[in-house]
């Protein structure tokens, strides 16, 4: 076995283990990438440029979305289909597929992200650090993972990374499976929890380095980054 970073462009191979904790196992899971899935690696390039979470519109609703949700969103654009991902800044499409099966569409649609939406891509967003108070503990996220928790603030349901510094809400839902949230509440995030935005913390800029493998599942394109390809052994 070797790790999928290692394996050359068109080359068909079978995942055959995960290494690495529950969290990586979940991230690559939600790309659809696990035990006994067939791969064929199309290529590896240098970091993709859309890196991290987009901030789109649904409707009249602006939201965060995490970049491994909008890898598994296909859209319609001038009657091309591709990843949501792979949109432009201004760029509009509409809902026809969303890969993943019944769960993962649900959590979408919690989003207002169902098939036949029109969504608008508005521009990537920043590489930060969230840090927040809950039930008086500190934790700390970055903005994919928070964007799966809603509060209420004005009797609107918003995501945390909308909240400005010092704001408190109440927590009203938290969008993913049963591993999210049961992350969150370990940590005293449980819907009805008070939580407050700190502050947000951006890193100094550095160069980005690495890889990106470019892979295919059936007709579904996918991105996986070097960190993670390192963790997925194939044959």
């Amino acid at each position: 076995m070797k790790s999928l970073k290692d394996v050359e462009p068109e080359t068909t191979v079978v995942v055959k283990e995960i290494t690495g904790g529950q969290d990586i196992k979940q991230h690559l899971e939600e790309l659809g990438v696990k035990e006994g899935v067939e791969l064929d690696v199309v290529a590896t390039e240098p970091v993709h440029v859309h890196w991290g979470p987009i901030s789109l519109t649904v409707g009249d609703q602006e939201l965060i979305t995490a970049r491994g949700w909008a890898d598994k969103v296909y859209v319609e654009k001038e009657g091309e289909m591709l990843p949501l991902l792979r949109l432009e800044e201004g760029d509009r499409g509409t809902v026809k597929s969303i890969e993943g099966g019944k769960d993962f569409e649900g959590f979408l649609s919690e989003y207002g992200i169902v098939k036949g939406s029109e969504l608008a891509f508005l521009r990537h967003v920043p590489d930060r650090t969230m840090v927040f108070a809950v039930e008086g503990v500190e934790m700390r996220m970055g903005e994919g993972q928070a964007s799966k928790v809603f509060v209420i603030k004005d009797g609107k349901s918003i995501q945390i990374n909308y909240l400005e510094e010092g704001e408190k809400a109440a927590v009203e839902k938290i969008v993913g499976g049963t591993h999210i949230k049961e992350k969150f509440g370990e940590l005293g995030l449980n819907e009805g929890a008070e939580i407050t935005l700190l502050r947000r913390e951006t890193p100094a800029p550095t160069p980005r380095r690495g890889t990106y493998i470019l892979a295919k599942m059936g007709e579904q394109l996918i991105t996986i980054g070097h960190g993670l390809a390192e963790k997925v052994l194939v044959e």
